[in-house]
Protein backbone atom coordinates (compact mmCIF):
# COMPACT_ATOMS: atom_id res chain seq x y z
CA UNK A 1 0.00 0.00 0.00
CA UNK A 2 2.50 2.04 1.20
CA UNK A 3 4.41 1.32 -2.71
CA UNK A 4 1.02 2.29 -4.31
CA UNK A 5 0.98 5.62 -2.63
CA UNK A 6 4.52 6.48 -3.24
CA UNK A 7 4.37 5.45 -7.05
CA UNK A 8 1.07 7.35 -6.98
CA UNK A 9 2.82 10.80 -5.38
CA UNK A 10 5.83 9.95 -7.65
CA UNK A 11 3.29 10.50 -10.68
CA UNK A 12 1.11 13.37 -9.69
CA UNK A 13 4.43 15.09 -9.00
CA UNK A 14 5.52 14.10 -12.26
CA UNK A 15 2.75 15.36 -13.88
CA UNK A 16 2.80 18.54 -12.09
CA UNK A 17 6.03 19.10 -13.30
CA UNK A 18 5.75 19.04 -16.24
CA UNK A 19 2.47 21.28 -15.51
CA UNK A 20 4.49 23.57 -14.37
CA UNK A 21 6.92 23.53 -17.01
CA UNK A 22 4.17 23.46 -20.08
CA UNK A 23 2.63 26.76 -18.12
CA UNK A 24 6.16 28.06 -18.15
CA UNK A 25 6.66 27.39 -22.04
CA UNK A 26 3.09 28.69 -22.88
CA UNK A 27 3.92 32.24 -21.12
CA UNK A 28 7.70 32.32 -22.73
CA UNK A 29 6.16 31.91 -26.35
CA UNK A 30 3.33 34.88 -25.66
CA UNK A 31 6.55 36.90 -25.57
CA UNK A 32 7.57 38.57 -28.94
CA UNK A 33 10.76 37.80 -30.01
CA UNK A 34 12.35 40.71 -30.97
CA UNK A 35 16.47 40.27 -32.88
CA UNK A 36 18.16 43.45 -34.26
CA UNK A 37 21.41 44.70 -35.50
CA UNK A 38 20.87 48.16 -33.95
CA UNK A 39 23.42 49.10 -31.02
CA UNK A 40 23.11 49.98 -27.76
CA UNK A 41 21.44 53.55 -28.05
CA UNK A 42 19.01 51.94 -30.50
CA UNK A 43 17.65 49.04 -28.35
CA UNK A 44 17.80 51.03 -25.40
CA UNK A 45 15.13 53.33 -26.70
CA UNK A 46 12.91 50.55 -28.41
CA UNK A 47 13.01 48.44 -24.95
CA UNK A 48 11.80 52.19 -23.26
CA UNK A 49 9.20 53.03 -25.33
CA UNK A 50 7.12 49.68 -25.17
CA UNK A 51 8.02 49.00 -21.77
CA UNK A 52 6.30 52.48 -21.06
CA UNK A 53 3.39 51.57 -23.75
CA UNK A 54 2.30 48.77 -21.63
CA UNK A 55 4.53 45.96 -23.67
CA UNK A 56 6.55 45.35 -20.49
CA UNK A 57 7.54 41.52 -19.76
CA UNK A 58 5.75 40.85 -23.46
CA UNK A 59 9.05 41.06 -25.67
CA UNK A 60 12.81 39.72 -25.59
CA UNK A 61 15.27 41.69 -27.51
CA UNK A 62 18.64 40.22 -28.59
CA UNK A 63 21.11 42.29 -30.45
CA UNK A 64 23.65 40.85 -33.11
CA UNK A 65 25.85 41.49 -35.22
CA UNK A 66 24.65 42.23 -39.27
CA UNK A 67 26.01 39.18 -40.60
CA UNK A 68 25.14 37.15 -38.40
CA UNK A 69 21.16 38.33 -38.56
CA UNK A 70 21.74 38.41 -42.03
CA UNK A 71 22.57 35.06 -42.19
CA UNK A 72 19.82 33.86 -40.58
CA UNK A 73 17.17 35.49 -42.02
CA UNK A 74 18.45 34.11 -45.33
CA UNK A 75 19.14 30.63 -44.12
CA UNK A 76 15.97 30.08 -41.74
CA UNK A 77 13.20 31.87 -42.77
CA UNK A 78 10.05 31.49 -41.17
CA UNK A 79 11.26 29.49 -38.81
CA UNK A 80 13.68 31.93 -37.33
CA UNK A 81 12.88 32.46 -33.53
CA UNK A 82 12.56 36.13 -34.29
CA UNK A 83 8.65 36.96 -34.37
CA UNK A 84 9.94 40.72 -35.13
CA UNK A 85 13.21 41.93 -36.65
CA UNK A 86 14.80 45.24 -37.17
CA UNK A 87 17.79 45.14 -39.67
CA UNK A 88 19.42 46.35 -42.66
CA UNK A 89 16.42 47.46 -45.30
CA UNK A 90 18.64 45.68 -48.05
CA UNK A 91 18.87 42.23 -45.98
CA UNK A 92 15.13 42.47 -45.59
CA UNK A 93 14.11 42.57 -48.76
CA UNK A 94 16.61 39.19 -49.77
CA UNK A 95 15.30 37.61 -47.30
CA UNK A 96 11.63 38.65 -48.12
CA UNK A 97 12.59 37.89 -51.88
CA UNK A 98 13.84 34.60 -50.87
CA UNK A 99 11.74 33.09 -48.26
CA UNK A 100 8.59 35.21 -48.37
CA UNK A 101 8.85 35.55 -44.59
CA UNK A 102 7.35 38.78 -43.47
CA UNK A 103 3.90 39.94 -43.47
CA UNK A 104 2.46 43.47 -44.56
CA UNK A 105 2.38 46.19 -41.73
CA UNK A 106 -1.27 46.69 -40.85
CA UNK A 107 -0.68 50.17 -39.65
CA UNK A 108 0.14 53.60 -41.83
CA UNK A 109 3.86 54.64 -41.41
CA UNK A 110 3.64 58.23 -42.89
CA UNK A 111 7.04 58.07 -43.97
CA UNK A 112 8.84 60.26 -46.38
CA UNK A 113 9.71 58.19 -48.81
CA UNK A 114 7.86 54.83 -50.01
CA UNK A 115 8.88 51.97 -48.79
CA UNK A 116 7.76 48.46 -49.21
CA UNK A 117 4.59 47.65 -47.88
CA UNK A 118 6.53 44.62 -45.27
CA UNK A 119 8.67 47.08 -44.18
CA UNK A 120 9.58 50.48 -43.12
CA UNK A 121 12.56 52.42 -41.59
CA UNK A 122 13.55 52.55 -37.97
CA UNK A 123 16.78 54.52 -38.62
CA UNK A 124 19.17 55.92 -40.88
CA UNK A 125 22.72 55.87 -40.65
CA UNK A 126 25.19 58.02 -42.29
CA UNK A 127 28.82 57.51 -43.14
CA UNK A 128 31.74 60.44 -42.62
CA UNK A 129 35.11 60.55 -41.56
CA UNK A 130 36.34 61.91 -37.40
CA UNK A 131 39.46 63.32 -36.29
CA UNK A 132 40.73 63.68 -32.80
CA UNK A 133 41.81 67.59 -33.02
CA UNK A 134 44.81 66.97 -30.41
CA UNK A 135 46.51 64.37 -32.34
CA UNK A 136 46.16 65.98 -35.43
CA UNK A 137 47.73 69.31 -33.88
CA UNK A 138 50.21 66.78 -32.15
CA UNK A 139 51.41 65.60 -35.61
CA UNK A 140 50.81 68.99 -37.50
CA UNK A 141 48.76 67.58 -40.15
CA UNK A 142 46.15 69.72 -41.93
CA UNK A 143 42.41 68.07 -42.11
CA UNK A 144 41.95 65.68 -44.49
CA UNK A 145 39.25 66.11 -46.93
CA UNK A 146 38.69 62.98 -48.72
CA UNK A 147 38.81 59.53 -47.86
CA UNK A 148 41.85 58.80 -50.39
CA UNK A 149 43.10 61.65 -48.20
CA UNK A 150 43.92 58.64 -45.41
CA UNK A 151 45.82 56.40 -47.77
CA UNK A 152 48.86 58.77 -47.43
CA UNK A 153 51.85 57.30 -46.00
CA UNK A 154 51.86 59.59 -42.93
CA UNK A 155 48.67 58.01 -41.70
CA UNK A 156 50.19 54.67 -41.24
CA UNK A 157 48.98 53.15 -38.12
CA UNK A 158 46.94 56.27 -37.56
CA UNK A 159 43.47 55.43 -39.06
CA UNK A 160 41.14 53.06 -38.37
CA UNK A 161 38.20 51.92 -40.17
CA UNK A 162 35.21 49.56 -39.37
CA UNK A 163 35.94 45.59 -41.79
CA UNK A 164 32.86 45.39 -44.19
CA UNK A 165 33.25 41.21 -43.72
CA UNK A 166 31.10 42.11 -40.17
CA UNK A 167 30.06 45.83 -40.08
CA UNK A 168 27.15 47.23 -42.24
CA UNK A 169 29.05 50.70 -41.30
CA UNK A 170 31.92 49.28 -43.40
CA UNK A 171 29.75 49.48 -46.81
CA UNK A 172 29.25 53.40 -46.45
CA UNK A 173 33.19 53.40 -46.80
CA UNK A 174 33.11 51.28 -49.46
CA UNK A 175 30.26 52.53 -51.62
CA UNK A 176 31.37 55.70 -50.90
CA UNK A 177 35.13 54.74 -52.67
CA UNK A 178 33.67 52.81 -55.56
CA UNK A 179 31.58 55.13 -56.63
CA UNK A 180 34.07 57.94 -56.92
CA UNK A 181 37.18 55.51 -58.12
CA UNK A 182 35.27 52.31 -59.77
CA UNK A 183 36.81 49.10 -58.69
CA UNK A 184 40.11 49.37 -59.90
CA UNK A 185 41.54 52.28 -58.76
CA UNK A 186 38.66 51.36 -55.48
CA UNK A 187 40.74 48.44 -54.67
CA UNK A 188 43.71 50.56 -54.54
CA UNK A 189 42.29 52.78 -52.30
CA UNK A 190 41.14 50.32 -50.25
CA UNK A 191 44.31 48.65 -50.17
CA UNK A 192 45.77 52.41 -49.01
CA UNK A 193 43.24 52.19 -45.80
CA UNK A 194 44.10 48.61 -45.14
CA UNK A 195 47.54 49.21 -44.94
CA UNK A 196 47.38 52.23 -42.59
CA UNK A 197 44.72 51.03 -40.41
CA UNK A 198 47.23 48.14 -39.48
CA UNK A 199 45.85 46.54 -36.69
CA UNK A 200 43.12 49.27 -36.20
CA UNK A 201 40.59 47.18 -38.60
CA UNK A 202 37.58 46.93 -36.21
CA UNK A 203 34.75 44.16 -36.30
CA UNK A 204 32.13 46.92 -35.05
CA UNK A 205 30.97 49.94 -36.65
CA UNK A 206 31.41 52.03 -32.90
CA UNK A 207 35.24 50.93 -33.28
CA UNK A 208 37.00 53.42 -35.34
CA UNK A 209 35.63 56.18 -33.24
CA UNK A 210 36.26 55.01 -29.98
CA UNK A 211 39.78 55.08 -31.14
CA UNK A 212 39.69 58.02 -32.13
CA UNK A 213 38.21 59.69 -28.72
CA UNK A 214 40.78 57.35 -27.18
CA UNK A 215 44.08 59.36 -29.09
CA UNK A 216 45.17 55.60 -30.33
CA UNK A 217 44.62 56.90 -33.62
CA UNK A 218 44.27 60.27 -35.41
CA UNK A 219 40.97 59.75 -37.73
CA UNK A 220 38.60 57.22 -38.29
CA UNK A 221 35.69 56.49 -40.66
CA UNK A 222 31.83 55.74 -39.38
CA UNK A 223 28.87 56.92 -37.86
CA UNK A 224 28.23 60.60 -38.45
CA UNK A 225 26.17 61.41 -35.92
CA UNK A 226 28.96 60.41 -33.28
CA UNK A 227 31.34 62.53 -34.31
CA UNK A 228 28.91 65.41 -34.30
CA UNK A 229 27.61 64.60 -30.76
CA UNK A 230 31.68 64.56 -29.36
CA UNK A 231 32.10 67.68 -30.86
CA UNK A 232 28.90 68.79 -29.25
CA UNK A 233 30.11 67.33 -26.18
CA UNK A 234 33.17 69.15 -25.45
CA UNK A 235 35.00 66.14 -26.92
CA UNK A 236 38.37 67.16 -29.13
CA UNK A 237 36.83 65.75 -32.21
CA UNK A 238 35.72 66.73 -35.40
CA UNK A 239 33.94 66.00 -38.13
CA UNK A 240 34.68 65.60 -41.48
CA UNK A 241 32.36 65.55 -45.05
CA UNK A 242 34.55 63.61 -47.46
CA UNK A 243 34.03 64.54 -51.16
CA UNK A 244 33.73 61.05 -51.85
CA UNK A 245 30.11 61.67 -50.77
CA UNK A 246 28.04 60.75 -47.54
CA UNK A 247 26.29 57.55 -47.91
CA UNK A 248 23.14 56.14 -46.16
CA UNK A 249 21.76 52.84 -44.95
CA UNK A 250 18.44 52.66 -43.14
CA UNK A 251 17.66 50.14 -41.09
CA UNK A 252 13.91 48.82 -40.77
CA UNK A 253 11.05 47.06 -38.93
CA UNK A 254 9.52 43.71 -40.28
CA UNK A 255 7.18 40.93 -38.62
CA UNK A 256 7.58 37.68 -39.63
CA UNK A 257 4.54 35.40 -40.21
CA UNK A 258 3.59 33.29 -37.50
CA UNK A 259 0.49 32.63 -38.09
CA UNK A 260 -2.62 35.27 -37.35
CA UNK A 261 -2.44 35.22 -33.66
CA UNK A 262 1.14 35.50 -33.38
CA UNK A 263 1.35 38.25 -35.59
CA UNK A 264 -1.29 40.84 -34.40
CA UNK A 265 0.64 41.21 -30.86
CA UNK A 266 4.04 41.10 -33.38
CA UNK A 267 2.41 44.04 -35.16
CA UNK A 268 1.33 46.30 -31.80
CA UNK A 269 4.88 45.73 -31.32
CA UNK A 270 6.11 46.98 -34.54
CA UNK A 271 3.73 49.89 -34.35
CA UNK A 272 4.46 50.85 -30.88
CA UNK A 273 8.14 51.13 -31.51
CA UNK A 274 7.92 53.22 -34.75
CA UNK A 275 5.30 55.55 -32.67
CA UNK A 276 6.55 56.00 -29.81
CA UNK A 277 10.59 55.82 -30.40
CA UNK A 278 11.22 57.99 -33.43
CA UNK A 279 11.22 61.15 -31.18
CA UNK A 280 13.96 59.71 -29.34
CA UNK A 281 16.31 57.81 -31.84
CA UNK A 282 16.04 60.92 -34.47
CA UNK A 283 18.13 62.44 -31.36
CA UNK A 284 20.97 59.96 -32.09
CA UNK A 285 20.23 59.16 -36.00
CA UNK A 286 19.52 62.54 -37.03
CA UNK A 287 17.76 61.48 -40.39
CA UNK A 288 14.53 62.83 -41.25
CA UNK A 289 12.12 59.70 -42.14
CA UNK A 290 9.22 60.80 -41.82
CA UNK A 291 6.34 63.45 -42.44
CA UNK A 292 6.96 66.05 -39.75
CA UNK A 293 10.20 65.43 -38.45
CA UNK A 294 13.07 67.97 -39.00
CA UNK A 295 16.53 67.73 -38.38
CA UNK A 296 19.07 70.60 -37.22
CA UNK A 297 21.04 71.83 -40.38
CA UNK A 298 24.14 70.85 -38.63
CA UNK A 299 23.09 67.19 -38.51
CA UNK A 300 23.04 67.64 -42.63
CA UNK A 301 26.03 66.50 -44.41
CA UNK A 302 27.53 68.22 -47.36
CA UNK A 303 27.41 65.34 -50.07
CA UNK A 304 24.78 63.25 -49.76
CA UNK A 305 25.20 60.61 -52.16
CA UNK A 306 23.12 57.72 -53.02
CA UNK A 307 24.45 54.72 -54.68
CA UNK A 308 24.03 54.01 -58.44
CA UNK A 309 22.61 50.45 -57.91
CA UNK A 310 20.14 48.80 -55.89
CA UNK A 311 21.55 47.69 -52.45
CA UNK A 312 21.28 44.10 -52.26
CA UNK A 313 22.77 41.16 -50.30
CA UNK A 314 24.03 40.50 -53.49
CA UNK A 315 25.89 44.03 -54.54
CA UNK A 316 27.78 43.68 -50.72
CA UNK A 317 28.77 40.31 -51.49
CA UNK A 318 30.88 41.68 -54.27
CA UNK A 319 31.98 45.05 -52.77
CA UNK A 320 32.82 42.33 -50.10
CA UNK A 321 34.97 40.30 -52.38
CA UNK A 322 36.88 43.62 -53.23
CA UNK A 323 37.37 44.58 -49.94
CA UNK A 324 39.03 40.88 -48.93
CA UNK A 325 41.63 41.80 -52.30
CA UNK A 326 42.38 44.89 -50.47
CA UNK A 327 43.22 42.71 -47.35
CA UNK A 328 45.03 40.36 -49.47
CA UNK A 329 42.52 37.61 -48.97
Amino acid sequence: MIRRKGILALGLGIIMSLGLFQGCTSKEEEKVIIYTNSDEECIKTMEDSLNNSGFKDKFIITGMGTSELGGKLLAEGKSIEADVVTMSSYYIESAKEKNQMFVDLTFDTNSIEKYPAYYTPILANTGAIFINTSVLKEKGFEEPKSIKDLTDPKYKNLISIPNILDSSTAWLLVQAVISEYGEKEGEEVLKGLVVNAGPHIESSGSGPIKKVRAGEVLAGFGLRHQGVFDKANGLPIDYIDPVEGNYSLTESIAVVDKGEEKNKLSMEIAKTIIEKSRSELIKYYPVALYKGEKVDEKYKPKYSKVYKEKLTVDLLKEHQDIFKKAMGN
